[in-house]
């Protein structure tokens, strides 16, 4: 970090934002200045160039049209790519690993470029997956269950480059059996809820590279009376 703030980039929140993914921000923001740390959110809008001098990006989902025109923005402006060269962290909902990914294909069948962040390419599935989302955690995280909700149509295929953050234990996430991926400090999820909100563990992994140490952790039983809730197998509707 250049300085004593931690700067947190919200990428296009105005087309990337559904399903409270923009609360991400503010989820980090909190779990810093809780252990003392200066925050500050820096929103980035379509039209404005993306710094490159950020600490931690975030990318949340979107519908098709609006993924498709943030993954132009962010080809045309290069900025997190140079961050991304430089060190910093990304995290990507959804539409947002879709973008971070290599290619990605629309309804319509046309195929656009993603950042190339992600060794991952997606396509549409057969079927929408809407339901809660659970997760054994890879190796990156001590054995906290991932959870979210998930909505949507695309099916991502990890390349070499990239592995899992999860396996699926219950819902779709990739579509293999597989959740989200990780490439280096970028991490794309299908998780929404938002995601760092329930997932206490990996907005700490973000954090902690992000801080280049680990962090000393927080006592918050209002998240884990939340993550209990969200962690217990529904009951099938008849």
């Amino acid at each position: 970090m250049p300085d004593s703030t931690v700067h947190i980039g919200l990428l296009l929140p105005e087309v990337l934002g559904t399903y409270g993914d923009t609360g991400n921000a503010q989820v980090l923001s909190k779990r810093l200045q809780w252990r003392g740390f200066d925050a500050e959110v820096v929103p980035v809008g379509l039209g404005e160039p993306v710094p490159s001098t950020l600490d931690l990006y975030l990318l949340g989902g979107g519908e098709d049209g609006a993924q498709t025109l943030a993954a132009a923005h962010l080809r045309k402006y290069p900025g997190l790519r140079r961050a991304v060269a430089a060190g910093a962290v990304v995290f990507g909902v959804c539409a947002g690993l879709q973008v971070l990914g290599t290619r990605f294909r629309g309804l319509d069948g046309v195929d656009h470029d993603g950042l190339g962040l992600l060794d991952v390419t997606t396509e549409p599935g057969e079927r929408r997956a809407v339901a809660e989302l659970v997760a054994t955690p890879s190796r990156l995280l001590d054995g906290a269950s991932l959870t979210g909700f998930e909505n949507h149509l695309g099916v991502s295929k990890l390349g070499a480059d990239s592995e899992p953050l999860g396996h699926v234990v219950r819902g779709t996430g990739n579509g293999d059996g597989t959740e989200g991926a990780v490439t280096d400090r970028v991490v794309g999820t299908y998780l929404h809820g938002p995601a760092l909100a329930r997932n206490p563990a990996l907005a700490d992994l973000l954090l902690s590279w992000t801080a280049g140490h680990p962090l000393g952790p927080l006592s918050l039983p209002e998240v884990e009376r939340l993550r209990g809730e969200r962690l217990v197998t529904p009951r099938r509707r008849r």
